[in-house]
């Protein structure tokens, strides 16, 4: 298991950007893909976005459009998520993930149940 702790939330108006930072307490970063999803009020949680171990492959959800950005400084052990054009409908906790388990396409991170650890959330509220 590894320990991940979210921060960068916070309030903005539509238009706006939040950059979302998640820290994780473990020896081998580089070993796990990463993950972000979020949950909004009274919704399921739903994926984001991943990032692969190295950092050189990425996928997102389809209906970010383009808007959202994940990466990741194994060095410091930290994986970002960059958003801009925020919406109302962003509005949501936002969570990190870490997942050890090795698959060809990553695709297959879009499943939350694939990821072992999670952090504690931040919320990020996009006024209109």
């Amino acid at each position: 298991q590894v320990q991940l702790v979210e921060s960068g939330g916070g309030l903005v108006q539509a238009g706006g950007s939040l950059r979302l930072s998640c820290l994780a307490s473990v020896r081998t970063f580089s070993g796990y893909y990463m993950g972000w999803f979020r949950q909004a009020p009274g919704k399921a949680r739903e994926f984001v976005s991943v990032i692969s171990r190295s950092g050189d492959s990425t996928f997102y959800a389809d209906s970010l459009d383009g808007r959202f950005t994940i990466s990741r400084d194994n060095a410091k052990n930290t994986v970002y998520l960059q958003m801009d054009s925020l919406k109302p409908e962003d509005t949501a906790v936002y969570y990190c993930a870490a997942a050890t388990e090795k698959y060809y396409r990553l695709t297959s991170y879009g499943q939350s149940q694939l990821y072992e650890s999670w952090g504690q959330g931040t919320q990020v509220t996009v006024s209109s």
